[in-house]
């Protein structure tokens, strides 16, 4: 679990993180949300330990951030894995080697566990036969599949993704999200996802929160996003017609 106690963060004269406090619940796909500009990526960035908030703290399984040692802190890296937007693969490593990757560097472990490990890991997002594959050599699809492996290899604890969905055509996209969701449940991980996709939010939203101008405007389920009044949340999700339509359909359901 993370909990997140009234953090602020800023640049310079830019305020851009105003006092957020929230709960990410293990075992749970936790999606935020919201408008270019609104302190999404300043806030993933945090929960990452890459920006220390100037206020507030961030709480790890009930351990703040700030009270960890320095070797507590790197142990605590190591504990996260990260899906990048665009896969942040190494081109010029095979399948096999990228997601060894962090293995060969923060292990100890026998090239033969760690064999065993990728081969492990590779089957569980279905990649069994692109071990000696290079990047430009698969799909899309196929380097997120290689980039979430590579983020579990090390059984995190916690798993950030920025974007999965970037680039990505629909039902590749939502073979990715329902990944992330079995992988999820599945290793009892504490999954973090930064995403613009409604067709996500509304697929995998366990818990979503709404940031605008820094500040968590709203939080709730993918079933209680359809009932909110809150005009800054509904005219983000119900830019689209689509979206527009869904939700009248669920309000008729109610009713």
């Amino acid at each position: 679990m993370i909990d997140v106690q009234n953090i602020h963060k800023s640049f310079g004269d830019a305020h851009i993180l105003k006092g957020i406090s929230t709960t990410f619940e293990k075992g749970k796909t936790n999606l935020i949300i919201g408008q270019s500009g609104s302190g999404k990526t300043v806030f993933l960035k945090c929960l990452l330990g890459l920006f220390e908030p100037e206020e507030g703290g961030i709480a790890y399984d009930g351990k703040l951030y700030a009270d960890h040692t320095d070797d507590e802190k790197r142990d605590l890296r190591q504990e996260m894995g990260m899906v990048f937007q665009g896969s942040a693969l190494f081109d010029s490593m095979t399948v096999e080697g990228n997601v060894m990757f962090p293995l060969e560097m923060f292990t100890n472990q026998s090239k033969s566990e760690m064999q065993e490990r990728v081969n492990t890991v590779l089957k569980r997002v279905n990649l069994v036969d692109a071990h000696h594959k290079f990047p430009s050599e698969i799909s899309g699809g196929m380097q997120k599949r290689v980039a979430i492996a590579r983020a579990i290899v090390m059984n995190p604890k916690y798993l950030f993704c920025d974007e999965p969905n970037s680039g990505l055509d629909p039902k590749t996209a939502i073979l990715i999200d329902n990944l992330i969701k079995e992988i999820t449940e599945e290793y009892n991980i504490t999954t973090v996802i930064n995403t613009h996709d409604m067709n996500s939010v509304m697929q995998i939203g366990e818990k979503i929160i709404f940031l605008k101008d820094g500040l968590l405007e709203w939080e709730g389920t993918k079933n209680e996003i359809f009932k909110t009044d809150n005009e800054s949340v509904t005219n983000f999700v119900y830019s689209s017609d689509l979206f527009k339509k869904v939700r009248q359909m669920y309000i008729q359901e109610q009713n």
